[in-house]
């Protein structure tokens, strides 16, 4: 995937100084998000330590519900803001001049399309709630939390047209594409479900061109319930009900586990502790790359975190054991996702959601009982992980020169 910025923006890594109003809202922003996800974090602790007196939160699973709501929509446009939002093309690190140019003002024209009709579905789903009149606690309207589903969307249209170009030619251009997507899309002169077909193909060529992952699913989502001409708003109720599970408040909990994980040292402490228990035995560099790694993956949830975290530190200990260069980068890229199967890991988790939602869909309310839960799913994969680790453990061992033989890189 790619997170670049556009051509003639800067890195990530060396942003423009913001200053004036524009520091105090971006300073905002974060703050509240941080603020969202420390509420998140807190809520059930505090909960947990009112149980021990008998008393309790009114509401607090509701709250802890929306305030995962506010954090992945705010979170959003905090990527869009800087430039960060998650693309399955890497076309654009090919291109170059006038031809990059294009294509990043077609892809982003293209998303911000996407993210403007999100935000209508939202407002019509926000009109219908604010009319429901329902309440989280302590008589506040459940609407004013939801407001968060339109700002976020948005926040992330603007911001997408923003980065299309460097200058205001360019936006200007994103800007035209994208009204008259939305034109269209409102006042098609063409039967819309003659045009489901184009306009998917249109949309992978979006992606292809380098418009962000959660354009391609929503754009998808848009086109066919435009083709089946159902409101759009279904999409935004949709959207809201699945992030209300019980279960959805995990992926941000323990995306911040792993951040902590990744960020406090702990890769260091693991690989000493590892290495103290396997270290001394024929293999042992390997059989250490394996543990630490899938131990590392099921908390940070992703391959590509734990190669960055642990590379560093398991690319000595493997060439230090006479690995050749090749054996181990493939020994290290390899473990990354062996950890993916094992609790507490963010894909297992959103699956089991998804999965499950949809086999109530089909089966009806009864199939809560026999359905796909978290607990099924992680019992499941335990068996397969296990397998995993102790083969590339293996396969480890057996790459692992012996003494006085001399390998090449």
């Amino acid at each position: 995937m790619s997170v670049a910025p556009p051509e003639g923006l800067p890195a990530a890594s060396a942003p423009h100084p913001v200053t004036g109003w524009r520091r105090v809202l971006r300073d905002g922003e974060n703050l509240f998000v941080v603020l969202s996800l420390a509420a998140l974090t807190l809520l059930p602790l505090i909960e947990m330590v009112l149980r021990r007196f008998h008393s309790g939160l009114s509401g607090s699973t509701a709250f802890v519900q929306h305030f995962t709501l506010i954090v992945g929509m705010l979170g959003g446009a905090i990527a869009a803001r800087d430039a960060r939002l998650l693309s399955f093309s890497t076309l654009a690190s090919f291109l170059k001049g006038r031809t990059k140019v294009a294509a990043r003002i077609l892809s982003s024209g293209a998303a911000a399309a996407i993210s403007a009709l999100l935000c209508f579905a939202s407002l019509d789903f926000l009109q219908t709630e604010r009319q429901g009149g329902s309440q989280l606690a302590y008589h506040l309207p459940t609407w004013i939390v939801q407001l968060v589903l339109p700002v976020g969307f948005g926040l992330v249209a603007f911001r997408l047209i923003w980065h299309a170009a460097t200058g205001w030619k360019g936006r200007a251009l994103a800007l035209l594409l994208a009204g008259a997507i939305i034109l269209f899309f409102s006042h098609s002169p063409i039967a819309p479900e003659k045009l489901v077909v184009p306009a998917l193909v249109a949309l992978l060529i979006a992606t292809v061109m380098g418009a962000p992952v959660f354009t391609t699913i929503g754009g998808a989502a848009l086109i066919l319930f435009w083709g089946d001409q159902t409101r759009i708003a279904a999409i935004a109720v949709k959207h809201y009900s699945l992030v209300n599970k019980p279960a959805m408040p995990t992926i941000p909990l323990f995306t911040l586990a792993g951040y902590f994980l990744a960020e406090g040292g702990a890769s260091r402490r693991l690989v000493r502790v590892f290495q103290a228990l396997f270290g001394s035995v024929r293999g042992g560099p390997a059989i250490v790359t394996a543990l630490v790694c899938a131990f590392f993956t099921s908390f940070t949830g992703a391959s590509g975190v734990t190669i960055l975290a642990l590379g560093g530190l398991l690319m000595p200990v493997l060439r230090s054991a006479r690995y050749s260069e090749r054996d181990a980068l493939g020994l290290l890229t390899g473990a990354g996702s062996l950890g993916l199967l094992f609790p507490p890991c963010l894909p297992v988790i959103l699956y089991s959601i998804v999965a499950s939602e949809a086999m109530v869909n089909l089966s009806g309310a009864n199939a809560g009982a026999s359905g796909v839960t978290m607990e099924k799913m992680f019992l499941g994969g335990l068996g397969p992980g296990v397998l995993m680790v102790a083969l590339t453990a293996w396969w480890g061992i057996r790459r692992q020169p012996k003494a006085g033989v001399v390998t090449r890189t």
